[in-house]
């Protein structure tokens, strides 16, 4: 499975990423269900050129994108992007942590 995580912008000036991908390489949470074939072939924010980032997954393969959990709790245009991505995509709503948040 080729995976990509899209994660908040704003978040990303103080993030390192650590949670994600601490949950993909030790199959936690949201990366549970993938076996040892899985590979993150992208990780970007949502913030410029969305249609071009997806294009682009598009055409690296990418068959699954995780929606990070930051990007759940902070991104006001959450529903909407998941809405678009699904036309594409098998779509995660999150990545680490509780799959359903308050």
């Amino acid at each position: 499975m080729k995976i990509a995580i899209l994660v908040n912008e704003d978040t990303m000036k103080r993030c390192t990423g650590k949670g994600c991908f601490n949950a993909f390489f030790n199959r936690l949470d949201s990366f549970s269900e993938y076996g040892p074939e899985a590979q993150i072939l992208g990780f970007t924010h949502v913030g410029g050129d969305l249609e071009h980032k997806i294009e682009k997954l598009k055409k690296n393969k990418v068959e699954a994108v995780h929606l990070s959990s930051c990007l759940r709790r902070r991104y006001s245009g959450y529903q909407e992007l998941l809405e678009r991505l699904s036309k594409d995509f098998e779509v995660k709503g999150y990545t680490h942590g509780r799959a359903i948040l308050d």
